[in-house]
This record gives C-alpha cells, sequence and structure tokens, in this order.
C-alpha cells in the first residue's frame, strides 16, 4: 500500500527506484516506510514487499 493504493507495480523494487519512477525528488519528500521514518541513504536498500505500507509526503513551495 502506498499513500492508501496498491501498488502492485512497486513490489520488488527499491525504494529509491520506486520515487524515481514516480518523478519523486527525494530532497522534497518524507517516507514513512511501515511506521518508521527511514533515513534517505537507505532508500536505495529497501526493497518494497507486497504487506509493505508506505506513505509519502511531499514538499510543494509557495508563496
Amino acid at each position: 500500500m502506498i499513500n492508501g493504493k496498491r501498488r502492485p507495480d512497486a513490489v520488488g523494487k527499491t525504494l529509491a527506484a520506486f520515487l524515481a519512477s514516480e518523478g519523486y525528488r527525494t530532497d522534497r519528500v518524507v517516507v514513512e516506510y511501515n511506521g518508521k521514518i527511514p533515513d534517505r541513504s537507505r532508500y536505495g536498500e529497501i526493497v518494497i514487499a507486497k504487506e509493505d505500507r508506505i506513505e509519502i509526503v511531499h514538499f510543494v513551495g509557495g508563496g
């Protein structure tokens, strides 16, 4: 589950690869992975599994 939606296409990808494929810049998002916020340096090590729950919060600037 990613942001409340099933995403079977994400299973098996690293978190870094998924974020890149969706157009997210890692310096502009915060990711909650199974209830915890991993360090950005670990995004390339975390492989998304079917039972994972991921929330991605994207920062948008404005004025």
